[in-house]
């Protein structure tokens, strides 16, 4: 029954439009009461994003079983892999919500509030994790952030195709950026070691150039490059 209401919304969405179609509409189409309706959806905007509840409590049980993982940033973005692979389940109607919602203010605000949840569910798991640590909540929530910024770049790129190119490696692309932002453990991106620093910038031509007040910038240049070529100082 559920599907089938489902089916009847989208199905009138298409013809008679979003703000045409009313739930008696849709259960007439179905063959059902009203109170069926309800029984499955709080409201109209509901059944446009029937899949949502599920796939936030799939994401929350997910993040709820990983309190003593070792890479955190690592576990957000595989719990944005899930709601990658609820879309990537129905491409076709994915695509058609995804076009009906750009075309309904509403339903984009709709749309926002659901996504603002998954991003609260991403943060609330950080700040756990992240707890006792200096700027702690400021690290999970910019890095929540973060992680649905990019997820939600790489799915519309991919519902703007149609649902033709491969989701998986747009969203994978988007998501190694992220880790790579802010490394595994969230602290940002790994520094290289003193030891490490000092060992670069022994391998590297340092050329220190000592002119006068005026000196022409070709002849600036002319003693830079001499430098570099082990030719002599600059002039000047």
């Amino acid at each position: 029954m559920r599907d089938a209401l489902i089916a009847a919304a989208f199905q009138l969405f298409l013809e008679r439009g979003y703000e045409a179609t009313t739930v008696d509409d849709i259960v007439a189409l179905a063959g059902v009461g009203r109170r069926s309706f309800f029984r499955y959806f709080p409201s109209k905007e509901g059944v446009v994003f029937p899949d949502h509840e599920g796939c936030l409590a799939d994401l929350t049980a997910f993040l709820d079983g990983a309190e003593e993982d070792p890479e955190p940033v690592a576990r957000v973005c595989d719990a944005a892999r899930l709601v990658l692979r609820m879309y990537a389940e129905n491409p076709t109607f994915s695509v058609q919500r995804y076009r009906l919602t750009k075309s309904v203010p509403g339903l984009r605000t709709y749309e926002l509030s659901v996504v603002w949840r998954y991003e609260r569910a991403l943060a609330d798991y950080l700040r756990r994790r992240f707890a006792g640590r200096s700027d702690g909540d400021l690290h999970a929530d910019v890095i929540a952030a973060a992680v649905v910024a990019a997820h939600n770049n790489a799915l519309r790129s991919w519902l703007r195709s149609g649902g033709q190119d491969d989701a998986e490696a747009g969203v994978d692309h988007a998501l190694e950026f992220v880790q790579h932002s802010w490394g595994a453990a969230g602290e940002g991106p790994a520094a290289a070691s003193p030891a490490g620093d000092a060992a670069e910038a022994e391998d590297e031509d340092v050329v220190v150039v000592i002119t006068k007040r005026g000196t022409p910038l070709w002849q600036v240049v002319r003693g830079i490059e001499s430098g570099l070529d082990g030719t002599g100082g600059a002039n000047g």
